[in-house]
């Protein structure tokens, strides 16, 4: 699987999926809930959140694992 959880926009709800996954790890009726379950389970997994708007485009990107340190960049 992959290193990042997504969330995104599907119909009325918003989606919770790991990269890699064919199902959905969550699925909540608001932006929020949904993030706060990627964040719970990227927390416990080590893999980096990614959120998305409406649009589909990237709004926000956090990693809850290994980092390298000092970042690069």
């Amino acid at each position: 699987m992959g290193n990042q959880i997504h969330v995104t926009k599907r119909g009325e709800n918003w989606v919770v999926k790991q990269e890699g996954a064919e199902r959905a790890s969550a699925i909540r009726e608001t932006q929020s809930e949904a993030r706060a379950r990627a964040i719970e389970i990227a927390k416990h997994q080590g893999l980096e959140v990614v959120v998305h708007g409406v649009d589909g485009k990237i709004r926000e990107k956090n990693s809850y694992g290994n980092d390298p340190f000092p970042p690069r960049g």
